[in-house]
């Protein structure tokens, strides 16, 4: 297990901690569960976007400035 610490603005840290009461009740580790949740459903949020970015851009393609319409034959005249 890691240990993070960070510092949270004070309006932040008092809706963290309501939430987390509410949903986890006031044992032990209950602050520690809740900002694990949370982190691990914007790290899943986040690869998701990742993954639909790298999708959309395979199935769009990327534009290279063009399409070259010349022939073979043109391009290596032997």
């Amino acid at each position: 297990m890691g240990v993070i610490t960070i510092s949270l603005d004070d309006a932040i840290e008092e809706k963290l901690r309501k939430i987390a009461v509410a949903r986890f009740r006031k044992k032990k580790g209950y602050l520690a569960k809740a900002i694990s949740e949370a982190l691990n459903e914007w790290a899943s949020k986040m690869e998701q976007e990742s993954m639909s970015k790298a999708i959309s851009i395979l199935l769009d393609g990327v534009n290279l400035g063009g399409i070259v319409s010349k022939k073979r034959e043109d391009l290596h005249k032997r």
